[in-house]
């Protein structure tokens, strides 16, 4: 999937469109549950159209259609057709699951939920949370891809929306969803997300830099792709595969440098058998052009956090121009362009409906620790993993939209507390989506979570203390008895003290009471 420049948007695509890239994919598909998946969306979308007066059928199969270029499973392709129905048509999540098996409606029903949350002013310390959270909210991190393909192709369409729309929408996918491609590995849907999100942004700063690539480029690498498959096949290479691309034009803007100053703007990458090959071919290119010192970069035997690896070299061939050499195997390169996806994409068995459930959520982690293997850096991955994806965090909201994270377990008492000491001491109730919830009703994540707040006067109880979870509500009680209620807590030791000699069959007179509190 080459980086397409904002306005070449293909045509509406057709439902035969969508049938001949399944057939072309030579994966073994299950078309019949497609066929029905698509006779579903198509009668419950109905006379709906979109903004730019297109059917509405067209977005779902767009969808679709992204998803087969990145290789993704049968499931995902018939949740990606119905992503839209349980949102905006009468047809219920019940109503999938009932046909099409609980997977398929696990799919449609966490992409339904990503759509409703909104997103409004992402300061940095909430995007990382949101981030977080979404990703927590894919159970399954199939429901992740298909929202970036979701995501991918309203960017596509994006001119039919209001301006203030527009920069909004392309705001929320530089801060949230173009990190999570970049997260989960697919270069190319990063690449594309943060391209058209800048074109919305700063039209100008985009149109710019766009002329001055149209104005370099093609013939220069051609030539270059020419010179080095000839060097390498009389040096007993044979079996290279060469290709070249140019820089994202996000990815020079955010150089902020004058053109001439950026060295990756060009890059060719050769594709070989195996890791000695590799590591051969470096030699090769480094006699044919003049490397430039401190450019090269050694990622097969450090990968990047997210399995990325090859290697990277940038020299300057006769014209002056340097370009970027990247050298990878068949096996990086499908890690590089797919990431996560290439877990779907390159293994057997696509119709996966009765794939060993061994725990899906985990089988992109497994997959990236594979490509972690001769690397010291995998605990570190794993930590990562670990702290975005696994339940030991719950994220939920504010009613205004803020993001208060927790440990799991943690309840509507420690809620209040991370909002605020005073919101605590005077909390006597809480609603979750609006419903009224016990105070010790246990934060999931998604929900939005009102807490109900009685006069300044009110504190806490003491019971609150066997109820929550975390330390900070726990301290920040503690600390309002020690303040407010000094007296009371005296006598309180008092009787505690009193009922324990009891217990005991102890007692004390006065002046024995005296030496021993001393």
């Amino acid at each position: 999937m080459e980086n397409t420049q904002t306005g070449d948007v293909k045509m509406p695509i057709t439902y035969e469109d969508l049938k001949q890239s399944l057939v072309d994919s030579g994966r073994p598909y299950d078309f019949d549950m497609i066929d029905r998946a698509y006779a579903l969306a198509e009668k419950a979308h109905g006379g709906q159209r979109r903004r730019s007066g297109e059917p509405y059928i067209c977005h779902p199969l767009s969808v679709a259609s992204i998803l087969v270029e990145l290789g993704m499973d049968s499931e995902s392709i018939a949740a990606a057709l119905m992503h839209d129905v349980a949102e905006d048509t009468p047809v219920t999540v019940a109503e999938i699951k009932q046909k099409f098996g609980p997977d398929v409606a696990l799919l449609v029903d966490g992409v339904t939920k990503l759509t409703q949350i909104k997103f409004s002013n992402v300061e940095d310390r909430q995007a990382e949370n949101l981030r977080k959270m979404l990703l927590a909210m894919s159970q399954d991190v199939r429901v992740m891809i298909i929202k970036l393909c979701d995501r991918l192709h309203n960017m596509r369409t994006g001119d039919a929306w209001p301006e203030q729309k527009r920069r909004d929408k392309a705001l929320e996918t530089m801060e949230v969803y173009a990190p999570i491609a970049h997260r989960l590995g697919i270069s190319n849907i990063k690449e594309e997300l943060e391209d058209r999100s800048l074109h919305y942004l700063d039209p100008v700063g985009y149109e710019t830099i766009r002329d001055l690539l149209n104005k370099h480029g093609d013939e220069f690498l051609h030539t270059v792709c020419h010179t080095i498959a000839k060097h390498l096949a009389e040096n007993g290479i044979q079996k290279a595969t060469i290709r070249h691309r140019v820089k994202s034009i996000y990815g020079i803007y955010l150089q902020n440098k004058d053109f001439e100053e950026i060295y990756d703007i060009y890059a060719v990458r050769i594709i070989l058998e195996n890791v000695s090959e590799c590591y051969n071919a470096l030699g090769l290119i480094h006699d044919m052009y003049h490397p430039l010192p401190n450019r090269f970069k050694d990622y097969i035997s450090t990968p990047k956090p997210n399995g990325y690896q090859s290697l990277h070299t940038t020299v300057i061939g006769r014209e002056a121009i340097p370009f970027e050499v990247q050298i990878r195997t068949w096996d990086m390169d499908r890690m590089a362009e797919y990431g996560i996806a290439a877990h779907w994409k390159y293994k057997a068995g696509i119709t996966n409906g009765s794939s060993d459930k061994l725990d899906e959520r985990l089988a992109w982690v497994r997959q990236l620790l594979e490509s972690q293997r001769s690397s010291a850096d995998a605990t570190d991955l794993l930590s990562d993993i670990k702290s975005d994806l696994l339940p030991e965090e719950v994220f939920a909201f504010t009613p205004r939209g803020d993001v208060i994270n927790l440990p799991a377990g943690a309840t509507a008492i420690d809620f209040a507390y991370a909002i605020h000491s005073a919101v605590g001491n005077r909390m006597i109730g809480a609603k979750v989506n609006n419903r009224i919830v016990p105070i010790d009703h246990k934060v999931q994540t998604g929900e939005i979570i009102e807490i109900i707040t009685g006069p300044e006067n009110r504190g806490p109880s003491r019971d609150w203390l066997n109820i929550v979870k975390t330390s900070e509500a726990k301290n920040k009680i503690r600390n309002w008895f020690k303040k407010e209620r000094r007296e009371e807590n005296i006598q309180e030791g008092r009787e505690a003290l009193e009922r324990e000699l009891r217990r005991n069959l102890m007692s004390m007179t006065d002046e024995q009471h005296e030496t021993f509190m001393e």
